[in-house]
């Protein structure tokens, strides 16, 4: 076969980069959950563990239709729901017999609520030595805040993170969206496909402590060396940032907005030409960087002015033309239609059982020869694959089932059918 052929064999039939890796998701809400839909993005089997009836919190969290959460939908896409009461004795010794089966498990329960439910990671290890496990927490596995509850708000805020966002003028600006949660899912995904690469080489699973403000620090990672260094503390610049000049937001005539960053002195250049001449690019004021910025409201001045007297597209047009860096500010709506998030599919369209056709991001990034869309949402019922999953993997049969149903280990009598078990 060909090289050409041989690609396009794989475009068809693309094998996932992380086929026959198995994960089990104890966790809830968005951080360590994401790290879980990350890997079943890849192409893991990820078993997501939910407490009966309720199931996890995003299924209530935010906007909701037909009875369904709309985030939880994209959080928890192609994961398969079992529904286990890990408060239950039974439950969790089904666990531990059933972890074995998998490669990584994700957690994020406070600190000790594993070990007082005799699902200790270092127990699990013990039993199963490669098995890598990833726990996430606000503020880690030690130290004084270890106990304190918290969510990536928290993180944002104690990283530094919301201190230097939003105006001069307001208070500190806590982002409207899970900032932090976000980061730390993709730092855990990292963190677990790297203990599993060192696993191949030794053999030796391993216990990720992971805490959503450090995520959340790296952010701000150039402001700290600054301090430690300069004695420099920022203070909030609404669009501007202290590194380069000119960046910003600025209204067109259309009444539209565009980004613009000139974060080199080639771009700056190009920027000053654009909107002044060369005599505004060899203008005392703006010659480097730093003069840049010691007149930065001058320069914004300049640059808004400019911008008003077009329409988004004529000012981003002549940008283009200049090999400037700027571009449209969106909103969701608009971002849905801009050519290029249609052009590579950035929003793909899923189909849901309740919910009809579903648009939600593609999975990012893009691999050349693996490539796959997700195939499902997040399940419609807490626990609707428990004896799916459970009976394939533990070979329980329906009397097991009953017993166990009895007890208590898939939640109280009566949730059946909540939990699709």
């Amino acid at each position: 076969m060909g090289a050409a052929a041989e690609l396009k064999e794989l475009s068809v039939a693309p094998q996932a980069m992380l086929a026959g890796l198995r994960v089990l998701d104890l966790s809830t809400m968005i951080a360590a959950p994401l790290a879980g839909t990350l890997l079943g993005d890849w192409g893991a089997d990820v078993v997501k563990v939910e407490q009966p009836g309720e199931g996890d919190h995003v299924r209530r969290f935010g906007a909701q239709r037909l009875g369904q959460g709309l985030y939880w939908k994209a959080l928890g896409r192609g994961k398969r729901s079992v529904a286990l009461d890990l408060h239950r004795p039974e439950a969790q010794a089904l666990l531990r017999r059933w972890a074995p089966s998998f490669d990584a498990i994700i957690e994020n329960f406070r600190p000790g609520t594993l070990e007082r439910w005799n699902l200790d990671p270092k127990a699990l290890l013990e039993q199963t030595p490669r098995l890598v496990v990833l726990r996430t927490t606000a503020f880690g596995q030690d130290g004084p805040y270890r106990n304190r509850p918290g969510f990536g708000t928290l993180a944002e805020a104690m990283s530094g993170l919301a201190a230097v966002t939003g105006f001069p003028d307001r208070p500190p600006l806590l982002p409207a969206y899970p900032l932090a949660d976000v980061l730390a899912g993709y730092l855990g995904a990292s963190a677990i496909l790297a203990a599993l690469i060192r696993r191949e080489r030794t053999g030796a699973g391993e216990i990720i402590d992971l805490a959503i403000y450090e995520a959340a620090l790296k952010t701000i990672e150039s402001q700290v060396v600054e301090y430690d260094q300069n004695g420099t503390l920022h203070s909030p610049q609404g669009n501007r940032i202290g590194d380069s000049a000119p960046r910003g937001a600025y209204q067109c005539a259309d009444g539209k907005w565009l980004a613009l960053s000139a974060s080199t002195q080639s771009i700056a250049e190009r920027v000053l030409r654009v909107i002044g001449g060369e005599a505004l690019a060899r203008d005392p004021r703006f010659r480097t960087n730093l003069d840049r910025l010691a007149h930065i409201a001058e320069l914004d001045e300049l640059v808004a002015g400019w911008c008003a007297r077009l329409p988004r597209e004529d000012a981003l047009a002549v940008f283009d033309a200049a090999n400037c860096a700027a571009g449209p500010l969106e909103n969701v709506a608009t971002m849905l239609d801009n050519p290029q998030v249609v052009a590579r599919e950035s929003i793909v369209s899923v189909d849901d059982p309740v919910l009809g056709s579903i648009r939600m991001s593609n999975v990012y990034p893009r691999f050349t020869s693996a490539h796959a869309p997700p195939q499902t949402t997040g399940a419609s019922r807490v626990g609707e694959h428990t004896r799916e999953v459970l009976g394939a993997d533990l070979d329980i049969d329906a009397a097991e089932f009953d017993r166990l149903e009895a007890l208590g280990a898939f939640g109280p009598s009566g949730a059946r059918a909540s939990a699709g078990a």
